[in-house]
């Protein structure tokens, strides 16, 4: 296998998910966003190119699957891959990190489905 920069996995990862936003978008879609407009609901106010961009880029690096859930206009739902699934006890673990350094943070709740 080739490597970007190095073959740490740490900077592996941060290739994927080194900047301010990628791992908001993978906390939403643990919480159950799925649709464009849901992530754009978040506190933090990502800018629509930004989130578009990162989709995009969790999608190449296999940690997102969409899938069209209208046909016209076409619009994507979002889904964790496999891959992406394990990410989930990276979240939980900066989570209680978080709260523990952090007081007052507030854990997100999970979307309902309706």
């Amino acid at each position: 296998m080739t490597f970007k920069r190095s073959c740490c996995p740490i900077t592996n990862a941060l290739d994927i998910l080194g900047d301010r936003w990628t791992l908001l978008v993978v906390r939403d879609l643990v919480l159950g966003k799925r649709r464009y407009q849901e992530f754009m609901s978040s506190p933090e106010n990502i800018a629509s190119n930004i989130l578009a961009d990162r989709l995009k880029q969790l999608e190449r690096s296999g940690l997102v699957a969409k899938r069209a859930y209208q046909q016209s206009p076409i619009r994507y739902e979002y889904g964790l891959t496999k891959k992406g699934k394990w990410l989930e006890p990276v979240l939980e673990t900066l989570v209680v990190w978080g709260q523990k350094h952090f007081p007052g943070t507030i854990v997100f709740p999970r979307v309902k489905r309706r």
